[in-house]
């Protein structure tokens, strides 16, 4: 029936590990092209950023702190603020478009024009889909920009990384947004109070 109310979380589409390595394998290397479409995929799946963000994020936004690279000082949704760290192969990949690219400052990601040249302005939105696209097509999925975003998150999530830092990495404004995020529901077969370690009788 048309404008019947719909109940529930929409679960959205994510990778497994294996396919987002096989993912993240599909640029080639060796052309300018495929180590920029490398870095975009490194991002996507190594930071979860949301689209608006990634087609502003700029080369000065990558620093150090504690002794790892982020993305610093990134405005989110609901004008929050929050640093995101990425893994040391997504910075490697992002180094090897970098030196590739000759650029220090400015936009990160920039489009390629048919002749292989570099543009200095910023990929938009629909690039950056554009490039996912082609990409999901060799790996046989129906895969999204966003849906890198939520395999960020399934995958942290499933390697035991605590809920509250994958919010804080994701820009949630709340614990509960994270949880209807991954789909999080109560497991009655393994339940925090069965790792409390205490015997008492």
């Amino acid at each position: 029936m048309k404008g019947a109310r719909r109940l529930g979380v929409r679960p959205g589409n994510w990778l497994t590990r294996d396919r987002a390595e096989q993912l993240l394998a599909l640029p080639d290397p060796s052309t300018p092209k495929g180590k920029r479409d490398r870095a975009l995929l490194a991002l996507l799946i190594g930071a979860g950023l949301r689209r608006e963000e990634r087609v502003g994020l700029r080369i000065e936004e990558m620093q150090q702190r504690d002794g790892r690279w982020c993305v610093v000082d990134l405005p989110g949704k609901g004008s929050r603020v929050r640093t995101v760290p990425i893994p040391a192969w997504a910075k490697a990949a992002i180094d090897a478009w970098l030196q590739a690219a000759g650029f220090l400052s400015g936009p990160l990601l920039r489009p390629i024009n048919k002749s292989g040249r570099i543009i200095a302005q910023g990929m938009s939105a629909q690039a950056i889909y554009d490039s996912v696209k082609g990409y999901r097509t060799r790996l046989g999925t129906s895969i999204a920009p966003h849906d890198l975003r939520r395999t960020f998150a399934k995958l942290a999530h499933k390697g035991n990384a605590p809920l509250e830092q994958i919010q804080l990495s994701l820009g949630h404004a709340s614990i509960q947004t994270t949880e209807r995020y991954l789909g999080v529901e109560q497991n009655l077969t393994d339940v925090p109070c069965d790792h409390l370690g205490l015997k008492i009788w």
